[in-house]
């Protein structure tokens, strides 16, 4: 009988071996363990959940964690908040600042990432550092000479000068990010459009922003998202009634209405959040195919 033909190393490496599979003791572990993350994580909502539908009276004599008596108290603390709070005005402002700003922000970041990745001139790399570094400082570290700028400027507790701030401040992260999503649209369609006459910012305008739109819908729902849930330059640069954002006007309301509970300000936080996850609801696909680039 023949010898039998070893393998040799590289045939044995080119076997494909079976997968690994977990045993059931594995299995169970990995589901004990999401499973004790999904109610660490929904634990809040809980709280959250029932607090809304209890009196005042039942708030403060009852457990904290116990269920509610009935479902008809939300309806009166949510009244309450969005009156009490000046809910109205907070949510117009926010809106506002959120939806300008940030489109703006996403506007202007795209022009410069078009600059930066598609046009040559000179200094684009300390024009690049220069944007790059609004992302690395704190923004603590800003308010002092804010405050005092925008005193002196006459803009400080001004619906135009928070759009001002949001605009300025939201430019540098979309930009990074337009950069490098721009700079692998191939460079033969730029040369194309101007063989054909266009000028750069039609280039800009009908061929590069047209291939970002995932990107630009995802950056400005992640700006608005922050400008909505700002609270530190709202309380330093628009803490008059009328110009409050939601989230300066419920730290308001928690600290001067403190008298109408806990249950009372929770369902103002409620109402609070429902603009960001409407919108996040509305423009999810477009914000999935943004974090595909």
């Amino acid at each position: 009988m023949a010898d039998a033909i070893e393998n040799t190393p590289f045939e044995e490496a080119l076997i494909r071996k079976p997968p690994v599979r977990r045993t059931g003791m594995g299995r169970r572990a990995v589901f004990v363990f999401a499973f004790i993350c999904a109610l660490a994580w929904l634990a809040p909502f809980y709280y959250l959940a029932i607090s809304i539908f209890k009196t005042t009276e039942e708030y403060a004599h009852n457990d904290a964690l116990s269920l509610p008596e009935g479902v008809s108290p939300i309806w009166s603390n949510l009244e309450q908040a969005w009156t009490q709070a000046n809910m109205a005005s907070a949510f117009f402002n926010s809106a506002l600042y959120g939806v300008v700003g940030a489109g703006l922000a996403v506007f202007f970041a795209a022009m410069a990432a078009f600059a930066l990745a598609r046009l040559n001139f000179g200094g684009k790399n300390f024009w690049f550092m220069l944007i790059f570094l609004g992302t690395i400082f704190p923004f603590q570290m800003y308010l002092i000479p804010l405050f005092f700028g925008y005193q002196h400027a006459g803009i400080l507790n001004t619906r135009w000068g928070m759009l001002l701030l949001y605009t300025a401040i939201c430019v540098p992260f979309p930009a990074l990010v337009l950069r490098s999503h721009m700079s692998q649209i191939s460079r033969e369609v730029d040369e194309a459009a101007r063989m054909d006459g266009a000028q750069e910012f039609r280039i800009f305008w009908s061929i590069i922003l047209p291939n970002c739109s995932g990107s630009l819908v995802a950056l400005f729902l992640l700006q608005f998202t922050w400008i909505w849930n700002d609270l530190l330059f709202s309380m330093v640069l628009g803490n008059r009634p009328e110009i409050r954002s939601i989230m300066n006007a419920l730290q308001v309301f928690q600290g001067n209405y403190a008298a109408y509970g806990p249950n009372v300000a929770l369902a103002a936080s409620l109402l609070a959040s429902i603009p960001p996850l409407a919108a996040f609801a509305f423009l999810r696909r477009h914000f999935m195919e943004g974090l595909k680039v």
